[in-house]
């Protein structure tokens, strides 16, 4: 309401004397009826009266007065000559004469005419000079009461004075009304497009605004009024208007964008569950598997792309809402320094923080440490069997580890792993090999074969580096203390890591699938089966046995035993864990689906091409106490350090 009232303030001001000088020409059909009725009271005083309204409208009033008093002198009762005699005589500086001639006519006639007379002359008493405050309100009490009245010809002259008037009264009601007419009826005004620029920015509408004062300056409004109407706030809210307006649309299109990646990764998982669904699995990968898996790849490029289109929307969004709330807070009359301070400072760090993860690099180590030919030749052996049986290159390395990870990767270049020339690691923990028999063994290393050989491991570097720049970013959003509820950025996080998590594990989802159709194509159902549920049961054993050691270490002040060699216990709590890792529903937040349906779909595989074997893992290591010792005390001094 203060910019409201400011606004009126400011353009009456720059009003005051522009609406009169601005009023249309003269209606000739009016004039032309008024020398008629002068003509049957005084016919040789039309020329007079002719001559006087030219004097007049050139700006010669003191032979105005002189041609209309030659006229009075034969007509003392005709108001059109007491009016415009009236208003002669006030220009030239017989302001009382001038009135007592107006006031005349209005006591002999209330008519639309005499009374706008009687306004114009209390409102602006002569060129450049304004009425009191009394006077203008009275005056504003006349041009509506004329306003009531039936007039003749073109009223253009009447509604800009009704306006005028009504905007000084502050009778925005009726300024609006008046507008409204003269918009309709009288586009080609000066006044009706500054009538309007005015109501525009009364009402905040800044872009009309600013449109109206230029088609009132193309139709001869001055340099001075159209520079001051726009300095008083107009100019620069439309062009934070039209840049909000403009950014929104890009802004919209871009949340567009995002949510039609989400859609699409929904789509797509679930043609990819339905495609595993009635698919046959002893065919190995289908069709449309295959296109499934084309599909993915190219999602989560275009996705992966879209992460980091999708940045400088968020820094405009951060600084926008710092913006946006300085503005207000400026428009409201209260600036509340504190909470601008917080929010531009928050901005400033979230930037900072942003454009810094995308360059902050972090060297990857590899995990645990490599397993030598020498020490288990015999699981050197099984590996390259496993590889000529699935058709694929064999690992080049073998890592172990202390805890229970059994995958594969790739290391080198992309234009190595393209051209299928990387190395190739194959992890093996140590924490998963207590009673697991080679036959199950075989085909948990030949589902790890099947991400090679279906090139599984050869891309993804998109999702890697999204899925870490994104990481970085929200790690050091937390630690600079800016995951706060109004911070942009952290939500976009938020919502990015959620669509771009689902389209990622969609795809590793169907990859899983489609490795574990090579496994028990090859070597059984049954087999991958116990395989697969000897790792997942030994995991969970293996993490309730290590932690209770850990702890007991710790509050011994003791060194480790052996983490490998600890007695099992008959822990409820390690099997309960364990079903609920079996039995649990695959999500569309999982990258592995459930091990139930792993179990359910692999049991349709009715092949099995290569013979059961006997024999315990452990057995192709020639140092089992050596190595599970090393382990022990690789977790040791990482604990110490």
């Amino acid at each position: 309401m203060f910019y409201k009232f400011f606004c009126l303030l400011t353009f009456t001001l720059v009003l005051a004397f522009s609406v009169p000088a601005q009023a249309p020409a003269r209606d000739m059909q009016r004039e032309a009826a008024l020398w008629h009725q002068l003509s049957l009271i005084a016919p040789e005083k039309v020329e007079d009266f002719k001559a006087a309204t030219i004097a007049m409208d050139s700006g010669n009033y003191a032979e105005a007065v002189r041609l209309y008093q030659v006229v009075k002198e034969k007509t003392p009762d005709f108001d059109p000559v007491l009016r415009r005699l009236g208003w002669a005589l006030i220009v030239v500086g017989k302001p009382d004469e001038g009135f007592r001639l107006i006031e005349e006519t209005v006591q002999h006639e209330r008519s639309p005419e005499n009374l706008m007379s009687l306004a114009t002359a209390l409102a602006y008493p002569g060129l450049n000079k304004e009425g009191t405050p009394a006077q203008k309100s009275r005056a504003y009490s006349l041009a509506l009461e004329a306003e009531q009245k039936p007039k003749t010809g073109d009223d253009a002259d009447y509604e800009l004075l009704l306006g005028q008037l009504a905007l000084e009264n502050n009778q925005i009601d009726v300024f609006r009304r008046v507008t409204g007419r003269l918009e309709a009826t009288h586009q080609e005004l000066v006044g009706t497009h500054y009538f309007s620029a005015i109501l525009a920015a009364y009402d905040q509408h800044w872009m009309k605004a600013e449109s109206e004062i230029r088609k009132a300056q193309s139709l001869g409004l001055s340099q001075e009024a159209v520079q001051a109407f726009l300095d008083s706030g107009v100019s620069i809210h439309a062009a934070v208007y039209r840049y909000s307006m403009s950014g929104g649309a890009l802004i919209g299109v871009w949340i567009l964008g995002l949510f039609l990646l989400f859609l699409v990764g929904k789509v797509m998982s679930k043609q990819t569950l339905k495609s595993i669904e009635n698919a046959d699995p002893n065919v190995g990968a289908t069709n449309s598997d295959l296109s499934l898996r084309k599909w993915y790849r190219r999602l989560i490029g275009i996705s992966g792309v879209y992460y980091y289109i999708s940045l400088p929307f968020v820094m405009v969004l951060v600084v926008g809402l710092a913006a946006a709330a300085t503005y207000f807070s400026y428009m409201s009359g209260q600036l509340y320094i504190k909470l601008l301070l917080g929010l531009w400072l928050g901005a400033v760090i979230t930037i900072y923080k942003m454009v810094r993860s995308l360059f902050l690099k972090i060297e990857r180590a590899d995990p645990g440490r490599s397993l030598t030919q020498e020490e288990a030749p015999a699981l050197w052996d099984l590996m390259r069997a496993v590889a000529a049986t699935i058709g694929t290159r064999a690992a080049d390395e073998i890592r172990v580890t202390p805890g229970t990870d059994l995958a594969v990767y790739e290391k080198g270049s992309w234009r190595e792993r393209s051209s299928d020339q990387a190395k190739r690691i194959l992890i093996l923990g140590i924490g998963v090999l207590n009673d697991f028999d080679l036959n199950g063994f075989r085909a948990v290393l030949a589902h790890e074969y099947g991400h090679f050989s279906h090139r599984d491991t050869a891309g993804g570097d998109v999702a890697l580096r999204v899925n870490s720049d994104m990481m970085r970013f929200a790690n050091a959003m937390v630690a600079s203390r800016q995951n706060v509820w109004w911070n942009l950025a952290f939500h976009f996080l938020r919502v990015y890591h959620f669509i771009f998590r689902r389209i990622s594990h969609g795809a590793t989802r169907l990859q899983e699938v489609l490795a574990d159709r090579v496994a028990a194509a090859k070597y059984g159902a049954t087999a991958f089966e116990s395989g697969l549920r000897h790792v997942i049961e030994k995991s969970v054993e293996f993490e309730a046995l290590a932690r209770k050691e850990l702890n007991a270490c710790a509050s011994g002040a003791r060194a480790l035993q052996n983490l490998y060699e600890l007695s099992t216990i008959a822990d409820p709590n390690i099997k309960r864990r364990a079903k609920e890792t079996l039995n649990r529903q695959t999500s569309e937040d999982d990258t592995h689906p459930s091990p139930n349906d792993r179990f359910r779909l692999t049991r349709k595989i009715v092949l099995q091409s290569e013979p059961s074997i006997s024999g315990m893992v452990w057995d192709l290591f020639k140092d089992r106490a050596a190595l599970t010792k090393e382990m022990t005390e690789m977790v040791q001094t990482s604990i110490a350090r």
